[in-house]
This record gives C-alpha cells, structure tokens and sequence, in this order.
C-alpha cells in the first residue's frame, strides 16, 4: 500500500482562536462539542419510544437537561480535582510547590484536567443525580453509555492537536511529527500511540 507523500510534521497549536488576551484552547471547543452533542443524543434517544420497546423510558426530556449541568459539574471538577492530586501533588518539587502556591490549583489555563479525575467526577455525579431524581443507577449507565464515546471522541481530538497521543519511533509513512518542543527534545518527535 501506497501512502501519499504528505507532510508528517504536524503544526497546529492547543489554542483555536486567540484574540488579545483572551484565548480559546481547542480542549475548551472539545468539551463543548462533546457536551452539546451528547446532551442532544441523549434527549433524541429518550424522545424515540421504540429504543424503549414499550417501557417507559429511563428519564425525561427535562432530566436530562438536569443531568448535563450535575455530569458538566462532574467533568470540570473532577478532572481538575484529579489534576491537582495526581500531577500537581506528586510533583510538587517540579511546579515550586502547591503548598507555597495555592492558588495555583485554580489556575486551569497553566495545567489542566485530568480524564481519570474527569470519569471519577461524572461517576459521582451520576450516582448523586440518579438518588436525588429516585432513577435506578444502572438504567441511567445504560442510557448514558451510548452517549459517553461522544465526548471521548473530541477529547481524542483535542489531545491529538496538543501533540499529547505519542508512541514508539517509527519510520513507517504514517507517522506523524509532533512539533512539541518538549517531545522533540527528549525523543526526536514521535507517531501517535
């Protein structure tokens, strides 16, 4: 098989738009794509009776709309709750130290989220949503299930443009160059895993 001769080296940045100070990363469009998205398959499949074989279905139109903001909560929090205990606390010595700086776990733009923090706040949520609203947590996994991968998708995306989905040296012709100054440093670019 024949690739085409394309250039490997990939130049795109994580900012989208930038604007004077004002700056929108491409995680921040992802999250919103990611959101939106899901949250409008997840009306369409409650709305869609014969996904639901005459039951009745999991939640309504209107719990759902209640659900993204308790699962939007649990995303922001809890990735970055996650960030701050597992990248910012177990490296303290390297970022001059949380304690001498706190202020710095507020500081989204200079360090981010994390996914598994992110998946542990919607899992609470999700739980804390489903007692409040007396819904039968695994009915609502199993509505939400379908959904998830959405938001995965674009956060997939998101870490492809930052240059962060990085592997193994390769030669082959579709490896791509990340242009990030930190990988090529240390490793000479590398092709995503």
């Amino acid at each position: 098989m024949i690739f085409p001769d394309i250039d490997p080296v990939v130049h795109i940045g994580p900012l989208a738009l930038q604007w004077g100070p004002l700056a929108i990363r491409w995680y921040a469009l992802a999250y919103v794509a990611g959101i939106l998205l899901g949250w409008r398959y997840a009306v369409r499949m409650v709305k869609t009776p014969s996904l639901w074989g005459g039951r009745t279905p999991t939640a309504t139109p209107i719990q759902i709309d209640d659900l993204v903001l308790w699962l939007t909560l649990g995303i922001i929090l809890g990735g970055r709750l996650g960030y701050i205990l597992f990248y910012m606390l177990m490296n303290e010595g390297q970022r001059g130290g949380l304690a001498a700086n706190p202020l710095a776990a507020f500081k989204i733009w200079e360090g981010g989220m994390s996914f598994h923090g992110g998946f542990l706040g919607v899992c609470v949520a999700i739980l804390l949503f489903a007692r409040q609203q007396k819904i039968d947590v695994l009915k609502l996994g199993d509505l939400i299930a379908p959904v998830a991968p959405i938001g995965i998708f674009f956060g997939r995306v998101a870490n492809y443009i930052n240059g962060e989905l990085w592997g193994r040296v390769t030669d082959h012709p579709f490896g791509v160059i990340f242009c990030n100054q930190t990988i090529q440093a240390a490793n000479g670019g590398r092709c995503p895993a």
